[in-house]
């Protein structure tokens, strides 16, 4: 996004090359875990006098968990980082700039099992090359795309909601807000203290009547913008991290009743 006052509030899509890299260390890794598991399974096989059916259930328990178990987790549980993107310093993030969830990071690697794996490599390459930020099927189809990740980005300091918009912001409909136009406030709120002040000012006010068009009610009157701005990407980040809580002790609740009904 290029705003009015023609400064750039987007953030750096990773390159091509960093996305080559990253997927041929990780794609490297899982590739060798698959073949030393698939050896692995064969000794087991043969030492357990295993049929040729029950060799092949093996066989593909092994693929399952190289090629869409463990790279799920990998990507999951570390937010958007693995093995190459540490290397290279990039992240998967959602379009909007935010973490990616469960069903993000599954249908990335469900895609990738087809595109990659079963079609090939260059297939991602390509569109990679000719989509916007560089996304490939699977960020396409799944809202995400690959950033660099910027040395800065971890001293950032977080937002803190205007106490006086709290109650106003509880209330507020957030859900009409293009994923877009929320990645350019957190990236503006997060470079306010770099910025000369009349042009914050200026981007501010532009970003805060942009905003308007996607919340109601409004906020009350005589609001500063920057503080309209903070409280709903404070509140939006609260009702995420809310989702993601439920989500969680859902997923808890259903694996322990599948224990009790094992057990």
């Amino acid at each position: 996004m290029i705003t009015g006052e023609a400064v750039a509030l987007d953030v750096v899509p990773a390159t091509v090359a960093s996305r080559l890299l990253s997927g041929i260390i990780d794609y490297s890794i899982y590739g060798t875990g698959l073949y030393l598991a698939g050896i692995t399974a064969m000794v087991v096989g043969i030492r357990l006098g295993l049929n040729d059916a029950e060799g092949a259930t093996l066989m593909a328990l092994c693929a399952l968990a190289w090629f869409l178990l463990i790279p799920l987790a990998v990507e999951y549980f570390s937010k958007g980082r693995s093995a190459g993107r540490l290397v290279t310093g990039t992240r998967v993030v959602r379009d909007d700039g935010g973490t990616v969830n469960l069903r993000h990071c599954l249908v990335r690697v469900l895609v990738g099992l087809v595109e990659i794996w079963i079609i090939s490599p260059a297939l991602a390459l390509l569109v990679c090359a000719v989509t916007k930020r560089g996304k490939r099927l699977g960020d396409l189809l799944a809202g995400t795309y690959v950033v660099r990740i910027r040395h800065g980005a971890a001293r950032s300091i977080p937002l803190i909601m205007p106490p006086e918009l709290a109650a106003w912001a509880k209330e507020s409909d957030l859900r009409r807000m293009p994923g877009a136009l929320s990645l350019h406030v957190r990236t503006f709120l997060q470079r306010t203290s770099s910025m000369a002040p009349v042009h914050r000012q200026r981007l501010g006010a532009e970003l805060a009547s942009y905003m308007a068009e996607y919340v109601s009610p409004p906020p009350p009157a005589g609001t500063h913008p920057e503080r309209f701005l903070a409280a709903v990407m404070v509140e939006r980040r609260n009702r995420e991290l809310l989702l993601e809580l439920r989500d969680r002790q859902l997923e808890d609740a259903v694996r322990a009743e599948s224990t009790r009904i094992r057990a």
